[in-house]
């Protein structure tokens, strides 16, 4: 049982921290609401997941005999969120153009989570943590257990962002919101590309 607990305050504490995914979410749920955003919420969830299996089942090996695989990652990864970062801060504001933009897909939430230095982090930290090369039973209850956590918190920014719109109504605010969630995209990106492509 105290396994269990120690998975599950680790998923919380990774899932529900801010990081590139929950503030496009939270963007996304003050944009479109938070049945649009859903579709991004599961596609984020299912590839964190499928990411977290995949290290467990061998990939982890990989990278500790090739650590720059990494910085691999990292580059495409963070010109990826600053790519998302600038749509976001240039988002239009008003309802009609709004609607004409094409809501959050699935494999844009799949797609982050592969390419997201921090989902990688944290993969590993869990598997070097939770998991054993000899017995994948706790690699199996890990994954399920960072499953419903990931989406229980990931839907919980997608409703905070829901509700938000209640205070971003006004074209001026919501402008503002926008920018800044951008802008922190766009710092956020910079930081994982720094830590992780340009030191030892």
């Amino acid at each position: 049982m105290s396994l269990l607990l120690a998975m599950f305050g680790f998923s919380l504490a990774m899932s529900i921290t801010p990081g590139p995914v929950n503030m496009v979410i939270i963007s996304s749920g003050v944009n479109y609401g938070f049945i649009r955003t859903l579709p991004f919420v599961s596609g984020a969830t299912i590839g964190f997941t499928l990411l977290l299996a995949a290290i467990g089942l061998g990939l982890y090996q990989v990278i500790e005999i090739y650590p720059q695989l990494l910085r691999y990652v990292a580059i495409p990864g963070s010109i990826y969120v600053a790519f998302i970062g600038y749509q976001t801060a240039a988002a239009p504001t008003n309802h009609a153009d709004i609607e004409q933009l094409q809501k959050p897909r699935f494999y844009q939430g799949f797609l982050l989570q592969w390419l997201n230095p921090k989902a990688w982090i944290a993969c590993l930290s869990g598997v070097a943590i939770f998991s054993s090369s000899d017995n994948h039973s706790n690699l199996l209850s890990f994954t399920l257990i960072y499953f419903l956590v990931c989406y229980i918190s990931l839907s919980i920014w997608a409703i905070a962002g829901d509700r938000a719109r209640l205070l971003l109504e006004s074209q001026y605010r919501r402008k503002i919101f926008n920018r800044s969630m951008g802008s922190l995209l766009i710092i956020c990106a910079t930081y994982l590309l720094y830590s992780q492509a340009f030191t030892d």
